[in-house]
């Protein structure tokens, strides 16, 4: 069943915000410019309006497995990657340097890419931009695990996407359990270089963040997907698309059903 792109989307700039400057957002964010120039070339009228939003600053452990490097250390990681991102390609791209919270505007966010590391903070995204009082078309959502990840391309129910059987499902519809709070663990930095290493392996940020953008790439050149995310196993070279199949997700979120009651 294919999702076509948004009209509304092809006729300005798209204005998106990507929410989590870490590993998969370091690395969503030194793909889009490769997307935005697509988009022009192939007649789009205005590309990507992009704004990066994180309260952190960069510390030495994200020197590790991140794109920051000594100098940057104490700086915000919003701040340094749009710097970095405008210089070179000659952009106007915006950095706020918070954290997004429940008080964040969405109001003029068509595309909104969480790249965040906790539950908790999945979930506030996900009140935000579901409801009447939300217009964001898109939430894009990366998550991973130390050899792997998922991400997911939604239409949250809100005024822009109203109820239907074929609207895309969101991570937080098909799997519960990724917005649940009290699964969480202590939410706590990883304290050194070797730590870091042993949560997660080298190169699974790139490889999600890849995939990503692989998609909106393909929703923007071709106006269509059959699938809107996928399952990525880097220690086992393994790619499960995510079909765009109300069957597929009825089944999904029986299941997400099942692991939530059966905690």
């Amino acid at each position: 069943m294919p999702h076509h792109l948004s009209p509304e989307l092809t006729r300005r700039p798209v204005r998106v915000l990507i929410v989590g400057c870490g590993g998969n957002g370091s690395a969503i964010t030194a793909g889009l410019p490769y997307l935005h120039q697509a988009m022009l070339v192939h007649g789009h009228p205005g590309g990507l309006e992009v704004t990066l939003m994180d309260g952190d600053v960069v510390s030495p452990t994200n020197c590790v497995r991140q794109p920051f490097s000594q100098a940057e250390i104490g700086h915000s990681k919003a701040v340094v990657l749009v710097s970095r991102m405008n210089l070179f390609w000659g952009l106007k791209w915006h950095a706020v340097a918070d954290h997004f919270s429940a008080k964040t505007s969405v109001d003029r966010v068509d595309i909104l890419i969480g790249c965040v590391d906790s539950r908790a903070a999945r979930k506030v995204i996900a009140q935000k931009v579901t409801g009447p009082r939300s217009g964001v078309s898109l939430w894009l959502d990366l998550g991973n695990h130390a050899t792997g990840g998922q991400f997911v391309l939604g239409q949250p129910w809100n005024w822009e996407n109203k109820r239907s059987a074929t609207r895309l499902r969101t991570v937080a519809e098909l799997f519960p359990e990724l917005v649940d709070p009290s699964l969480d663990n202590d939410g706590l930095p990883s304290c050194s270089a070797v730590e870091a290493l042993e949560r997660q392996e080298p190169f699974v940020n790139p490889t999600l963040a890849n995939h990503a953008l692989a998609l909106l790439a393909r929703l923007f050149r071709h106006g269509s997907i059959t699938y809107h995310g996928a399952f990525v196993n880097v220690a086992g070279c393994r790619v499960q698309p995510l079909a765009a199949d109300p069957a597929v997700w009825r089944a999904l979120q029986r299941r997400g059903k099942r692991r939530v009651n059966g905690r």
